[in-house]
């Protein structure tokens, strides 16, 4: 902090430090200004949540693997099926109650328009369940 010199003979300069009292007093006013209408900002709204239980899922659904290799061949658990075979069987699997799960494997050269045609397939069929199985990259296979 600056402080004034009472001696008048010396020259005078203006002073170019801050003054930080007054910037403490204005914090201090809004510290107490936020901390009484702090409380008075809280809105609940009373909901009443479902309880879940945290349990794992004991039973294990079944899945179904279809795969496409690289020429666009259509596999049903390792079994080559045409498109009009896959269509029937997708439309078996979407009347099954719990509705197994469609895992699609796909060749990494595989052209994605046989992918799309596979997945809207099954969507037009009524599968629901449907996940992408990959293998991870071998880290020094390249």
């Amino acid at each position: 902090m600056a402080f004034g010199n009472f001696d008048q003979s010396k020259s005078q300069h203006p002073v170019s430090e801050i003054n930080m009292v007054p910037l403490i007093d204005v914090m201090l006013v809004l510290l107490i200004i936020f901390m009484i209408t702090a409380p008075l900002m809280t809105h609940a709204v009373k909901i009443d949540l479902p309880q879940a239980s945290s349990e794992p899922q004991a039973t294990e659904t079944e899945h179904i693997a279809l795969s496409i290799n690289g020429e666009g061949q259509l596999f049903w658990d390792e079994t080559g099926v045409t498109r009009e075979q896959l269509n029937e069987r997708l439309r078996q699997i979407a009347q099954q109650s719990p509705q197994p799960e469609l895992h699609v494997r796909a060749d990494q050269a595989v052209p994605y328009r046989f992918v799309a045609e596979a997945l809207a397939d099954a969507a037009k069929a009524g599968v629901t369940r449907i996940g992408f199985v990959s293998e991870p990259e071998q880290s020094g296979a390249r």
